[in-house]
């Protein structure tokens, strides 16, 4: 299975922020969204960065209330793996794994095009998964 296809299912909407943005805006969006990271992009095509609850925590950790009104440029993950929608679901969830990146913003020719997470990769794994089964089970019973 492509990126291609998760995004097919899942749509290709993209929360991004401005690098100016402050922290406290950011956990707004992320609690709005329901989602667990959102993409740095000064126009919602080129990354910047992105920034995840867990830099939140750990910068809250270290810093204390006062991060709130910070940028989220001072705390977002500004070395951002991406992937393309033509990759390969398997590639991506090996690199997820090993690079324990729980959010992976999808780009084509440059632009930025949607985001794939860790769920999504599980999910789709799944799916695979079920899929495989029926078609064994149909086999076994000779409905094949």
């Amino acid at each position: 299975m492509q990126i291609a296809e998760i995004l097919h299912r899942k749509g290709s909407d993209v929360a991004t922020v401005a690098p100016e943005t402050t922290v406290r805006t950011l956990l707004g969006t992320l609690a709005e969204h329901n989602i667990g990271a959102v993409v740095v992009s000064p126009d919602g095509n080129r990354i910047f960065g992105i920034v995840s609850e867990r830099d939140v925590v750990r910068s809250l950790h270290a810093r204390g209330a006062a991060l709130l009104d910070t940028p989220v440029s001072e705390i977002m993950t500004v070395d951002v793996r991406t992937c393309d929608p033509d990759d390969r679901v398997d590639g991506l969830r090996s690199t997820m794994t090993e690079h324990r990146i729980r959010h992976l913003p999808v780009v084509r020719d440059g632009h930025l095009i949607g985001i794939v997470s860790i769920g999504d990769v599980v999910k789709s794994a799944i799916s695979e998964l079920a899929t495989e089964r029926q078609h064994l089970v149909e086999y076994v019973q000779g409905q094949y």
